[in-house]
């Protein structure tokens, strides 16, 4: 590669570049690179938070408990009877621990989840509520 085909590129990438991190331009007609199923609008917010309350907590806590019962079962059957057992009882008995740590822990994000998208809107509104009054003029009755 010659010295000035190899200028050449550096100077190719170099002008993509200042292209690319140009802040003083429009954003595209598409939008400004926010995604299109973005849930935005209350009701969409509220509609997700209401299939994280009636689907998906529901749905994990009852296959929780149903994996709990049959890994109690097999845990029960394969445990020791007349002083011997498998080895696979303990081991299950330690993995189904961690496994339902983890359940907790999904519950618990869901829940997160849930109680996040029901109050942006409400944080949103005071946000604008509390900027809205630190920059409106004063006022004469401020003072009364």
């Amino acid at each position: 590669m010659a010295w000035d085909e190899w200028k050449q590129i550096k100077n190719d990438v170099a002008a993509q570049r200042t292209d690319s991190m140009r802040l003083n331009q429009l954003a595209p007609a598409a939008g400004g690179g926010s995604t299109p199923n973005l849930a935005s609008s209350p009701q969409k917010k509220q509609a997700a938070a209401k299939a994280i309350n009636e689907d998906l907590e529901p749905d994990v806590e009852r296959d929780g408990k149903h994996a709990t019962e049959s890994v109690t079962a097999v845990v029960k059957e394969f445990g020791a009877r007349d002083g011997h057992g498998w080895d696979t009882s303990g081991a299950l008995r330690k993995a189904h621990r961690t496994w339902e740590q983890q359940v907790k822990a999904l519950l618990g994000r869901l829940s997160w989840e849930k109680h996040a998208l029901s109050k942006t809107g409400i944080d949103l509104q005071n946000d604008d509520i509390g900027i809205g009054s630190q920059l409106a003029p004063p006022s004469p009755i401020d003072n009364y």
